[in-house]
């Protein structure tokens, strides 16, 4: 059976000086193949079986001609041999995830939508019509996917829409598959786990700035696709760029789970909250033995905690949850999918599968609740440990997503907070302040930069970038200092077997380098999803936006009434801080502005603003506006691009 890559040491001639300096060596490259498990070729079976068609070229654009998504763009991970830039773990993971087309899993029955999404679409034939699982990221991409499937299973009405869990990239292309009217009109039911419409919206409104930021390293929409760029996510090649938006559940499927009859179809449903989202279920389908594992077991280890930055996840629930899985279907289940990555086939393979992702997360939390309860600190629990046999075992269980070392990290987190116990690290020096320091114990930056590239020649780079990272932060516009930090993250890039290690590192390198692509690869957020984000959050988030500095110690009290959505809000101002009080009407408030929910959507949308609004009467002032206007401008918006790798 063909092999998704090969193994040769000597791979492939680099592309540049810069890549040459960052290779792994002839033996660290042996080193790695070593450790990686033996490659049958079934991952490469099975992410072909069933094929049945793709979109030509892998192109998707939008009416205007803005690419959505561009599966060209990957080309260079079609040769087989991984180069020198790449982890070859990695490369075999990015050859499997870019593989796109509509795929049958159960004749006449099932298919799933995979490749043009960092998500993956699933149909099923229901009595009626068609019931879709996790309809992705965006709107055009979920549209592009739907065509593809109705071109050769035919079009029928959609009858049912599942949203496995309450991350966007599962729900938010809903609008490009049906509308909300035509949803309320044929009582379509839109089935989703408990506490998704708290959790699917919320997420990112009150840390989403500094979330977004942090994405684009992350996700590595900050690097161009190539083998010194972008390669691959670990759960998918990328995320679609388009439009974003969100349709409220209408059936909720609460924490008992059980059996409920979709459309004709049986769904045996079970709770998943806390593991990868805060509102998840995985479910079997009887009928068809087909187990769907959502986003808690997919063809990577996953994150406890996110680059990204989120709430940290529990890993002993994690692994509890997958046990229970396999205690129920494994005996069952003769195929697994899941919202990433490809399906599993065989019922022995399957229950392997999910003892081997079991293991893996039990790995992570015991290990590290071991260590620690040794006293091993937050830096030292995760350095050194032998690889898990889980990962030994099986690729599904490497670290192209979530790590063992970030995870145990993350895990340490949940127990213990972010110090690590150690007096000296409670209260540490702010960076610039510690790189000043630093420069001057080394007896200035030349020496510093000097002792950094020591580091580098010895191939030492995670000691070379804390050192050279101290210098950027003391001299931020030293030119050299920077491109040797580049350097260093650029080898710590491509050494890395995780695709968002990879992709964060390089993202540092581009930044020093001034070579980051401009800001343009973010998704934007339909009125859809603007209108469901429950108001005392947005207030709550303005709130975060406050200039307190600026305010000149305002005392001021303002309330806001909403009369299309029949909501109030009073905004108390005390010097230095922000308090909304939701549902309140302040007695003593020096303005009340009256504007509709839907106007007040259309400026976080970006379509007006308040003085607009107040110039055409949609919005009325009652009191003192002039401090109205000086208390909004004391919420300057935040900068989207705000430094990360420099002060």
């Amino acid at each position: 059976m063909k092999r998704i890559w090969k193994t040769g040491v000597m791979a492939l001639a680099l592309a540049t000086p810069m890549a040459a300096q960052a290779q792994l060596t002839d033996a660290e490259r042996a080193a790695v193949l070593a450790r990686l498990p033996a490659d049958d070729g079934s991952d490469l079976a099975d992410a072909t079986r069933g094929k049945i068609a793709e979109i030509p070229g892998g192109l998707i654009r939008t009416s205007d001609g803005k690419t959505v998504w561009d599966a060209g763009a990957f080309d260079f991970l079609n040769a087989e041999t991984a180069p020198s830039t790449v982890h070859p773990s990695l490369w075999r993971q990015a050859r499997l995830n870019r593989i796109h087309g509509l795929f049958e899993i159960v004749p006449g029955k099932v298919w799933q939508v995979r490749g043009y999404d960092i998500a993956v679409m699933t149909i099923i034939s229901g009595k009626t019509g068609w019931i879709v699982v996790d309809p992705l990221l965006t709107e055009e991409a979920a549209a592009a996917a739907m065509q593809l499937a109705e071109s050769k299973i035919g079009k029928r009405p959609i009858s049912a829409l599942l949203f496995s869990h309450s991350h966007a990239d599962h729900f938010g292309g809903v609008g490009g598959i049906i509308s909300a009217d035509e949803v309320k009109k044929r009582k379509v039911p839109v089935v989703a786990p408990h506490g998704f419409a708290e959790e699917a919206v919320s997420e990112n409104v009150l840390a989403g700035n500094a979330m977004t930021r942090r994405s684009s390293y992350m996700f590595g929409t900050a690097l161009a696709p190539g083998v010194e760029g972008r390669v691959d996510n670990g759960l998918g090649t990328g995320l679609s760029v388009g439009t974003t938006g969100y349709l409220s559940p209408n059936m909720l499927i609460g924490p008992e789970g059980g059996l409920k009859i979709i459309d004709g179809v049986r769904f045996d449903f079970l709770d998943a909250a806390g593991t990868e989202a805060p509102a998840e279920f995985l479910f079997y389908l009887p009928d068809f033995k087909v187990l769907h594992t959502t986003e808690v077991s997919v063809k990577t280890l996953h994150n406890i905690l996110t680059l990204r930055g989120a709430q940290v996840r529990d890993a002993l629930l994690w692994s509890k949850i997958i046990d229970k899985a396999l205690v129920k279907w494994g005996g069952s289940a003769e195929v697994q999918i899941a919202s990433h990555n490809w399906p599993t086939w065989g019922q022995a393979r399957v229950a392997g599968y999910l003892e081997n992702q079991r293991d893996a997360y039990r790995f992570v939390h015991d290990r590290t609740l071991g260590r620690a309860n040794s006293g091993m600190t937050l830096h030292e629990l995760a350095d050194g440990i032998a690889e898990p046999s889980a990962q030994q075992q099986a690729y599904a269980a490497r670290g192209y997503y979530g790590t063992i070392n970030h995870n145990m990290k993350a895990t340490y987190q949940r127990y213990y907070g972010w110090w690590d116990g150690v007096p000296a690290n409670f209260n540490p020096l702010p960076p610039v302040t510690a790189g000043k320091g630093y420069v001057e114990l080394a007896g200035g930056a030349d020496a510093l930069l000097a002792a950094g590239k020591k580091a580098q020649g010895a191939g030492n780079h995670r000691w070379a970038a804390e050192l050279l990272n101290h210098l950027v932060f003391a001299e931020p516009a030293n030119a050299a200092a920077k491109a040797a930090l580049a350097d260093s993250y650029e080898a710590l890039g491509f050494a890395a077997e995780s695709g968002i290690w990879r992709n964060y590192y390089l993202a540092g390198a581009a930044t020093l380098r001034g070579t980051e692509l401009p800001r343009k690869g973010a998704s934007t957020q339909s009125r859809s999803f603007i209108s469901a984000i429950p108001t005392a959050e947005f207030f709550d988030a303005l709130a975060t936006r406050f200039a307190a500095e600026r305010s000149g110690n305002m005392r001021a009290r303002i309330n806001f009434i909403l009369p299309d959505t029949k909501e109030t809000l009073g905004i108390m101002v005390n010097g230095d801080v922000e308090i909304p009080r939701y549902g309140a009407t302040l007695s003593d408030a020096n303005a009340t502005v009256t504007l509709n929910r839907k106007d007040f959507d259309a400026i976080v949308l970006g379509e007006t603003d308040f003085p607009k609004l107040m110039q055409s009467g949609a919005m009325k002032i009652d009191g003192d506006s002039g401090l109205f206007l000086r208390w909004l401008m004391l919420h300057p918006p935040f900068d989207p691009a705000f430094a990360v790798v420099t002060p």
